[in-house]
């Protein structure tokens, strides 16, 4: 068999882990680790109309904690709405999500935004906590403006901000649904998936088979051993608009 030249990591914006079935599934996905895949948990802290369930959501957040490196995701209009609402300073939610967490023993150390929204106010709050963002991507969302707050990356870099701080980016460069059609591949693989894809049975042996045939093709890493691979990446400054390097 021909020898596996890449990597592979793979992660999932858990959106709905108050949702028994797709927490259920989610789960169990987490404990499997599919071809070999520790997949990293972005998890949604809960929004205010989810207050009544918090020790729900914490129990369920050690369990993922317990199973993988945990991840920070951030859904600035609640629920049902990724990116920011007009009334809401993006930057300042982070910052409160990330106090909230550190408060109940959590200390995730990545973080992927809702929508891949990405500004200036947000970057810096990130690096501020000492996070390993993941919001950039290597292609972009045919559904977002052209002018979306967002970022495009090729590849892993360290992005030098406004402030001279610098944020390690790891971008995503395949959804679910790209991976499949994918007749080539990066070097280095970052698929990303949704809870609640696990609780469709066509998505769900979709994603067990993409996996098991990527494996084939890239090696498997957790995210933290792609950040200790990705130390020396090169710097590029930003100055607040879309890149695509």
């Amino acid at each position: 068999m021909r020898l596996r030249s890449g990597t592979a990591v793979v992660s999932c914006h858990v959106e709905r882990p108050l949702d028994d079935a797709v927490w259920s599934a989610f789960e169990r996905l987490l404990r499997r680790r599919p071809a070999g895949f520790v997949v990293t948990p972005f998890m949604r802290p809960p929004d205010e109309n989810e207050a009544g369930d918090t020790e729900r959501w914490l129990e369920r957040a050690r369990v993922a904690a317990s199973l993988a490196p945990l991840g920070h995701h951030t859904h600035w209009g609640g629920a049902g709405r990724a990116r920011p609402p007009d009334d809401v300073d993006a930057a300042d939610k982070v910052r409160a999500e990330s106090e909230w967490l550190r408060s109940h023993g959590f200390a995730p150390r990545y973080f992927c935004g809702g929508g891949w929204y990405w500004d200036v106010p947000v970057a810096e709050t990130l690096a501020a906590c000492g996070y390993v963002d993941c919001t950039a991507t290597s292609f972009r969302q045919s559904y977002l403006p052209a002018n979306a707050a967002r970022l495009q990356l090729a590849a892993a870099a360290r992005i030098v901000l406004p402030s001279g701080a610098t944020l390690l980016e790891l971008p995503a460069t395949h959804s679910l649904g790209a991976l499949a059609r994918a007749t080539r591949l990066p070097q280095a693989v970052h698929v990303h998936f949704h809870d609640w894809e696990l609780v469709d049975r066509k998505r769900a042996a979709g994603l067990w088979l993409c996996l098991r045939l990527l494996a084939l093709r890239r090696r498997p890493l957790t995210i933290s051993e792609l950040e200790e691979r990705t130390a020396a990446v090169p710097e590029h400054a930003w100055d607040g608009g879309t890149i695509t390097r």
